[in-house]
């Protein structure tokens, strides 16, 4: 009997740094079709179809890529964040950072 494949993580969303919010969210809408999810002084979160781009400020968030990942818990304690959801960020191999996140209900 063939043991079954695990479904694959999915990528949530990418992290940009940009110095100003109002500004980065002012220029993607009028470049791209989406839509503003949430945004405060600090970061943006604008959906597109396949994937969602924050816009984060120096400081306050590194840049990243976020993972939606069963096993995230794994990692360490996951942090509660404003929007609901749950992370913890590590390091990959090459340095680069990594949000691993408990799966969202879609």
């Amino acid at each position: 009997m063939q043991k079954e494949q695990a479904k694959p993580d999915s990528i949530h969303h990418v992290a940009i740094q940009v110095n100003d919010i109002g500004r980065a969210l002012k220029w993607y809408s009028s470049n791209f079709n989406t839509e503003v999810v949430y945004q405060d002084d600090t970061w943006a979160m604008l959906r597109f179809d396949n994937i969602y781009l924050a816009l984060v400020t120096p400081g306050q968030h590194p840049p990243h890529i976020a993972i939606e990942h069963e096993g995230a818990e794994s990692h360490g304690t996951l942090a509660k964040h404003r929007d609901g959801t749950e992370s913890i960020y590590i390091k990959d191999s090459e340095g680069n950072t990594l949000e691993l996140m408990k799966p969202v209900n879609k």
